[in-house]
């Protein structure tokens, strides 16, 4: 059966359209129209989690208080096991008088506040000056720090279900060296290295590695051997490659894992899990696996991470024959 949840109010992660409108002198908070450029009128969001759904209208007002209202382009929505975090993307400087009002507006509501005057790069906290994001894998004795633009996933409520059911299929025994790609943060290789005796973890984002390494100091984990390397591109001069792995979990982005497969062929791994946001990238890889490199589809199945829109989290095992 399908992992499933609570539909409403599960989603941790997004990303707010700003918009004032000259005609009706008020700024909108909300998502986009779909295939139009405007922004539809919210006074609430039901799917996003309630601390970000039920402040549309309050955003709306605090914004158009300011004298930069028609120059804050989007929010970012990140909420965290004890605090919600919300980036203000603002295209010119804020006067002090602006920012003491974002303040105090994070001060009376007990959220955090970041500015973001250019790239994700440039994100610094405003409120409080160093708020700690983060959410907990109780069943692994896991918690992991994030920073708001982090890739987590969207639905905590599934997300434990999910590694738990990734593990399950895994079948993690002590001695097992196991190859994670596409690791991010560390969601799965913390979980995994409570049980394995070492997780070799790669990723393309530096500073994602460099927080999943913190993480593993924070969990007390030393097992945990991490690798910045673009697995869309040429890796056979990689370290990690050269290695001896019983089992492999993949966790790649929409695109899948077309470009990293032709290198997995000589490491003979006997047992891969790849967990898919993308099931017709899933299917084609799937197809790479079973006709051409010599495993059998063993199970599987979908997880319901996306309540209300037509996304699917996919997640499947594959043995070597």
């Amino acid at each position: 059966p399908p992992l499933t949840t609570h539909p409403w109010g599960y989603r941790r992660k997004a990303r707010l359209g700003v918009k004032y409108v000259y005609k009706k002198e008020k700024v909108l908070v909300g998502f986009r129209e779909r295939s139009a450029p405007y922004l539809a009128e919210l006074e609430q969001c039901e799917v996003l989690h309630p601390d970000a759904g039920m402040r549309l209208t309050s955003f709306s007002k605090l914004i158009c208080s300011l004298t930069c209202y028609d120059k804050i382009a989007q929010i970012e929505v990140a909420i965290a096991d004890d605090v919600s975090a919300f980036v203000f993307r603002n295209l010119v400087e804020l006067t002090e008088e602006d920012k003491e009002k974002l303040i105090n507006y994070a001060k009376e509501e007990s959220i955090a506040i970041y500015l973001q005057p250019k790239g994700p790069d440039t994100v610094t906290p405003l409120y409080p000056e160093n708020p700690r994001l983060q959410y907990s894998l109780p069943d692994y004795n896991v918690t992991l720090d994030f920073q708001p633009t982090d890739f987590t996933q969207v639905n905590q409520d599934i997300n434990p279900k999910m590694v738990k059911l990734a593990l399950e299929l895994l079948n993690l025994e002590k001695n097992d060296h196991v190859l994670e790609l596409f690791c991010g943060l560390g969601n799965f290789t913390l979980p995994m290295a409570r049980h394995a005796k070492q997780i070799t973890g790669v990723e393309g984002d530096a500073e994602l590695i460099a927080r999943a390494n913190k993480n593993a100091e924070l969990n007390d984990i030393s097992n945990t051997d991490l690798h910045v390397a673009n697995l869309m591109e040429d890796v056979s001069d990689c370290s990690w490659l050269r290695k001896e792995y019983d089992k492999l979990l993949l966790d790649p982005p929409r695109s899948g894992a077309k470009e990293i497969l032709p290198y997995l062929a000589k490491l003979n791994i006997k047992q891969i899990v790849y967990v898919s946001c993308n099931p017709s990238t899933l299917a084609r890889d799937a197809g790479t696996l079973v006709n051409e490199m010599g495993y059998t589809l063993v199970k599987a199945g979908i997880m319901d991470m996306f309540p209300h829109t037509a996304h699917v989290e996919s997640i499947a095992l594959f043995i070597k024959k």
